[in-house]
């Protein structure tokens, strides 16, 4: 297996591969990584995808990791949506990456995932873009004006002062409005999708993902196969092995099997 450290149009990424699959057009995975973590937390997640035959690039979020800049974490929190919205944006620059690189071509299979602000990240994705053809969701939450709007909430109630003039707040949740899959459910258009959550977490709120997955729940009623919920009751905000493992063996198979 290969673990090669690049720069794609200046995005830090890990990308990782079998040897014998690193020239072929194999499935892809696009994994992210959580708030204040960076890109090679998630090797154990890219270690069990592409012993699966799957390509995975993992990318460094903005101010994350090699991207890092002398913040504390208040000012690293107050930047959170921009990194979000961020990486949104650079995921369609990681994937025309993948077309001139030649790596994929209209046949191939891609993936996206990932954790707590990774899983965020991926929700807006969706949202998005047409050429994800299957996601997994761990810690996730799609209703970003909701969670948005309670984290200024929270932060304020803890008597911090939220530096955002009220027209920059609005100006923030027009634009995280359209990328809000909560509110657009339709864009899912059916397709796979995997989504962990523990019932616990106190730093994405479990009822937001819940509410999600039973109101799209409908639109999976003639192949219930393509969507998996499985939330832990005993779970806080921490991925559990078992669900781990399940989300990459879920997304593999969905993306071997399309």
């Amino acid at each position: 297996m290969i673990i090669r450290s690049e720069k794609w149009q200046e995005i830090p990424v890990l990308h990782i591969v079998e040897e014998s699959k690193e020239k072929e057009r194999v499935p892809v995975v696009l994994f992210f990584h959580g708030f204040t973590s960076a890109k090679e937390h998630n090797l154990h997640y890219a270690y069990n995808l592409a012993k699966q035959g799957i390509r995975v690039i993992l990318p460094e979020a903005k101010l994350h990791g090699e991207r890092s800049k002398s913040l504390d974490e208040f000012q690293l929190a107050l930047s959170f949506w921009d990194i979000v919205l961020t990486s949104i944006k650079e995921a369609d620059i990681l994937h025309d990456e993948l077309v001139n690189k030649e790596l994929i071509d209209d046949e191939t299979l891609i993936g996206m995932g990932g954790t707590s602000m990774g899983g965020i990240t991926t929700f807006g994705c969706l949202a998005n873009y047409d050429w994800i053809d299957a996601a997994s969701v761990m810690m996730g939450s799609p209703a970003f004006t909701r969670l948005a709007k309670g984290q200024i909430s929270y932060a304020e109630r803890g008597g911090r002062e939220i530096p955002v003039s009220q027209e920059e707040r609005e100006q923030l949740f027009a634009a995280l409005d359209q990328v809000d899959l909560s509110q657009n459910p339709g864009r899912l258009h059916q397709r796979p999708l995997f989504i962990w959550h523990g019932e616990q977490d106190s730093m994405v709120p479990f009822e937001f993902t819940k509410e999600f997955y039973e109101e799209i729940q409908k639109d999976y009623v003639d192949q219930p196969e393509l969507l998996k919920w499985m939330p832990d009751e005993n779970a806080g905000h921490s991925v559990s092995r078992p669900g781990m493992l399940a989300s990459v063996d879920w997304l593999a198979q969905h993306l071997r099997a399309r």
